[in-house]
């Protein structure tokens, strides 16, 4: 008989340990709504009837009237749908697109797709000492031909958080921009503003739902081009058979969070604080790389040892955090945000990120310090 080992899970800007009540949630759609949801029959009308019923509750949760949903397979293929949806149906208005050099790659490539084989151009914004977009280089990059800006809410690395609202402002007096919005660290954590987006997406596994749930939500008047063509479903925006059980444990994960956004995040505030506390204690050890307004992701970098050699070290003894992203990681040893942040190759390559969750404690911080000292002064010997 095997035990497993005890570990300590940082690393929820990744993934998230599903709610129990999700899982019992999708089980029991398995069984009670299997049918097709484009049948016409009994079966098929209670399964689009439950699928709509969901799709309600996330627009109630979000507090949204002018918007709707497509379910999708997570946040990336959403992303997809919505920037190169929008930029190709919308061509004729305009091939200019403002992003910033910080977004997530499932934007930066559909962009960089675009540049490349339907001739649109890209303008990227920098970001400032607080690791957020410049609104006067925004204002200033706007041209007649531009019809998208893609800016993300709270970026996945460092965690500092794009005030919406006044991005949104900055776009009122051009009404063929459409503005996009990444919001898969924001959901269910931040207390943000929605509907100040044209489009924006949420990833069910980033806020303890299932992978491969997700969805685009836009505004009804934002017209898309279809990036997956079949039996047209979803108002022909998605065609193929819809997942219910999924949408439906999409709308729980959504629910359970919101029930308890505010809760979870003066929690989670504690958790970091008490990180951030040791960290700026070791100033001649570590560089902090995040700000206060976001306390579920904490990055920093270590001055005088290679991270990768730091996590694989808090790895063996349990305990799991990222260096830069999961997106990233296999990819490239540098990273981009945070060298665009402090503009130093070393702090870029050595960079570790905790990311917090409600399941987390106070004792896994304390853990977490405790176990990182061990290993420092092991790669000291």
């Amino acid at each position: 008989m095997t035990t497993e080992k005890p570990f300590i899970y940082l690393d929820n800007a990744a993934t998230t340990k599903p709610f129990s009540d999700v899982l019992d949630s999708y089980n029991k759609a398995n069984e009670a709504y299997f049918g097709n949801a484009s049948s016409v029959h009994f079966l098929g009308a209670n399964s689009l009837n439950i699928l709509n019923k969901a799709k309600q509750q996330i627009l109630e949760f979000l507090k949204l009237r002018n918007h709707e949903v497509i379910f999708t397979s997570g946040a990336t293929e959403a992303i997809n749908l919505a920037i190169k949806g929008y930029c190709l149906k919308n061509q004729n208005r305009g091939k200019h697109i403002i992003t910033s050099i910080y977004e997530h790659p499932a934007v930066s490539e559909s962009i960089k797709q675009l540049v490349d084989l339907f001739g649109f151009e890209v303008t990227y914004l920098n970001i400032d000492k607080n690791g957020v977009v410049d609104l006067e280089q925004l204002k200033k990059s706007i041209r007649e031909d531009t019809i998208l800006v893609a800016i993300m809410a709270a970026n996945n690395e460092i965690g500092s958080v794009n005030n919406l609202k006044e991005i949104s402002f900055c776009l009122s007096s051009y009404p063929k921009i459409c503005f996009f919005s990444d919001t898969t660290q924001a959901i269910g954590k931040l207390n943000v503003e929605y509907y100040y987006c044209d489009m924006f997406v949420i990833a069910g596994h980033k806020i303890h739902g299932l992978k491969g749930t997700g969805c685009l939500i836009k505004k009804k008047n934002i017209n898309l081009l279809p990036i997956t063509n079949g039996g047209g479903q979803q108002d022909d925006y998605r065609s193929g058979t819809i997942d219910v059980p999924g949408c439906i444990s999409l709308a729980k994960a959504i629910r359970l969070n919101f029930l308890k956004l505010k809760h979870n995040f003066d929690y989670v505030c504690t958790l970091r604080d008490s990180l951030l506390k040791y960290l700026d204690s070791n100033k001649e050890e570590f560089e902090i790389n995040s700000y206060y307004d976001n306390p579920y992701i904490v990055n920093f970098s270590s001055k005088k040892h290679k991270a990768s050699v730091i996590v694989e070290g808090l790895s063996n003894n349990g305990i799991y955090v990222s260096t830069i992203s999961a997106c990233h990681s296999k990819k490239e040893k540098v990273s981009n945000v945070v060298l665009a942040l402090k503009h130093d190759d070393k702090l870029a390559s050595n960079t570790i990120r905790v990311s917090f969750s409600f399941d987390n404690t106070l004792e896994d911080v304390d853990a977490f310090i405790n176990n990182i000292k061990k290993v420092i002064e092991g790669i000291r010997q």
